[in-house]
């Protein structure tokens, strides 16, 4: 029997069992579509009183195949606009299986309930079963309303860069979460500085502002990989795990579908993601070569390296540079005649480097050539630090365009206050966080003292196929005390954050963290923080910065900004909850007062992160093997 006979046979299988089971007056939606995951879901029911997700499958009742059709649940829960304030139940028809009715409903029919199983001839008795369990709304669903809701999908960054370099843009994701106005602007807004270039012959550097989780990277993949994109555009960041992570994501899933090769997928990639740091170093060997690119995207642009930094390179490559990454870049991008442009996206408070140069650097080089002209929001003049400002007012080469301003974080998919609260934690504003927290209803951290304790939470929170990681500090040496010190490096970051359980390698196996280094950039659906006592409450409303050198603690007055944004990073990684590890210190270790830690804790408790303990996570999602 052919592949197409099959799938008619199954179909009609499919149809028969839905069409004894759904009333007349209920709607079903076929082969639903999940952007963000790049799936259809087989049939959505929609009665009057709960959303039915159906994945059906033949013979396959593994726990993947589960959490494959919760994760559909949940994707509709965060993204679907009409699915909100209803009960969601998602469910496996395993054929034609025998399959009982479950013993006893869920306590609670609130949100995504635990994935449940039928088969084709007990789907009927199945969708009764819901319908008697689930209490009658106040407003019965309206299933011509769900079927008219927007489904706005915020992805994460790997699937935003598979999706857009995969289809050649996709319009979708360049308005993800199109509730959230700036993003689309902000796209627009690059795309107008790029028409203007190209129609003036100009050289333009386009500077991208915006807090931590605004989807900066997410506009700068769409300007390569987009429906705007120009041939030969690269994007260049000196962040090598999120060029390793990427890279080795593009490539498996060309290789996936079939497109091309292993080698040649992984040359293909190599030449869209690079090194920023390999990019200026190889160019400016040769100051006869021009470069192919004629668009490129700088990722994290204030962290480009100062002369001094530049000099010194790399222990392999040292004496490369002569000038400032933000000079050399300049100066290579103009050697082609005609016009070019640079997409410079800054974070502000992600700088954990010495040797970063930051904005005023760009401006400098700018003012300093005269051949380039820029464009910017009102922010990239506005910082207090001088170091991070472009210009003192508005120089002559600069036009201001507010919608280059990203203000809305949409990392935290179910809290916008997260990205606030950190930043008045970290900024020792306490009794303000915890205000913003109150506000909200709550902010997604919780706290425990209990390692065991977050282990079994980030199972529990990361149900379907999401994906839960344990991050720490690279200065929080004595974490090793509590079984906390491998951290993940090297080529290992791919595997940390792309294969799956229970391959021990991927993050969800909980075994080894990753730093701020090699998860800057990236995201997990769930984090595990273990907080050390490289950052503690100075007892006088901030917080006091320190390394370990030794046997002892030192005072770290030069690097506290740095530390500090360290843990800024580390907080705002989750698209979910973040669970906060304190540990309890030992009386025994001079290096490990418990006093500390308990400050810690108390400070976080004051400001507003939740109990862990009481906080109930909800239902342990199965654990599913395979690769993303």
């Amino acid at each position: 029997m052919s592949a197409t006979a099959e799938q008619e046979a199954a179909w009609h299988a499919l149809v028969e069992a839905l069409r004894r089971a759904v009333r007349p007056e209920w709607s079903v939606a076929l082969e639903y579509d999940l952007i963000r995951l790049e799936k259809r879901i087989d049939a959505v029911v929609l009665t009057d009183r709960a959303i039915l997700v159906l994945e059906f499958k033949a013979g396959d009742a593994s726990p993947a195949a589960l959490a494959q059709v919760e994760d559909y649940a949940l994707d509709l829960r965060d993204f679907h606009a009409g699915s909100r304030d209803h009960p969601i139940v998602p469910v496996l028809v395993d054929g034609d299986a025998e399959a009982a009715l479950p013993r006893q409903p869920p306590l609670l029919w609130d949100g995504v309930v635990p994935p449940m199983r039928t088969s084709h001839a007990s789907l009927a008795a199945f969708v009764a079963w819901v319908q008697e369990s689930v209490r009658a709304p106040a407003v019965p669903l309206d299933g011509g309303a769900w079927l008219a809701a927007p489904y706005r999908p915020v992805p994460t960054i790997i699937e935003a860069a598979t999706m857009l370099y995969a289809r050649n843009g996709v319009t979708e994701i360049a308005a993800a979460r199109a509730d959230v106005a700036n993003l689309t602007r902000t796209t627009a807004a690059i795309d107008r500085a790029v028409a203007a270039a190209r129609r003036d012959d100009a050289r333009t550097v386009v500077f991208v502002t915006g807090i931590p989780g605004a989807g900066k990277t997410l506009c700068g993949l769409n300007t390569v990989f987009g429906p705007a994109r120009q041939e030969g555009a690269a994007f260049l960041t000196g962040n090598a795990p999120l060029v390793t992570v990427l890279r080795e994501a593009l490539a498996r899933d060309a290789i996936a579908r079939r497109e091309c090769g292993s080698a040649e997928a992984r040359r293909r990639v190599r030449a869209a993601l690079q090194n920023v740091h390999r990019f200026l170093e190889d160019n400016a060997a040769d100051p006869s070569r021009h470069p192919p690119e004629r668009l490129i995207v700088f990722d994290e642009a204030q962290r480009a390296w100062d002369e001094a930094k530049a000099r010194a390179g790399t222990q392999r490559r040292p004496g490369r540079l002569t000038m400032s990454e933000p000079a050399h870049t300049l100066e290579i991008m103009a050697r082609r005649p005609g016009w070019a442009v640079v997409v410079a996206l800054i974070g502000h408070g992600q700088e954990i480097n010495t040797g970063e140069a930051g904005l005023a650097e760009w401006g400098r080089v700018i003012a300093a050539r005269g051949d380039w002209r820029a464009v910017a929001a009102s922010r990239a003049i506005e910082a207090v630090d001088p170091v991070q400002r472009l210009a003192d007012g508005v120089p002559v080469w600069l036009t201001i365009d507010p919608d280059l301003d990203l203000t809305v974080p949409i990392r935290s998919v179910r809290e916008a206050a997260a990205a606030a609260w950190v930043d008045a934690l970290l900024d020792g504003r306490i009794a303000e966080a915890r205000t913003i927290g109150e506000a909200a209803g709550r902010v997604p951290f919780l706290l425990t003292r209990d390692l065991g304790a977050m282990r079994a939470a980030l199972r529990m929170l990361a149900r379907g196929e999401r994906r839960a990681g344990l991050v720490r500090s690279s200065v929080a040496k004595r974490l090793r005390a509590d079984g906390l010190g491998p951290e993940v490096s090297g080529d290992e970051v791919a595997e940390w954050f792309l294969n799956r359980w229970p391959d021990v390698r991927g993050s969800d196996a909980l075994e080894v963290c990753a730093t701020e280094y090699a998860c800057q950039g990236l995201e997990l659906d769930v984090v595990g923080l273990a907080w050390g006592n490289d950052f503690l409450p100075d007892g006088r409303g901030g917080w006091r910065a320190r390394h370990f050198a030794g046997t002892k603690w030192q005072i770290a007055s030069k690097d506290h900004a740095f530390i500090r944004n360290t843990y800024r990073v580390l907080l705002t990684r989750a698209r979910y909850e973040t669970v906060i590890y304190v540990p309890r210190g030992d009386a025994a270790d001079a290096t490990r007062p418990p006093a500390e830690f308990d400050a810690i804790a108390a400070v976080l408790t004051a400001a507003g992160a939740g109990a862990l303990e009481a906080a109930a996570p909800g239902p342990v999602a199965p654990r599913q093997g395979g690769l993303l």
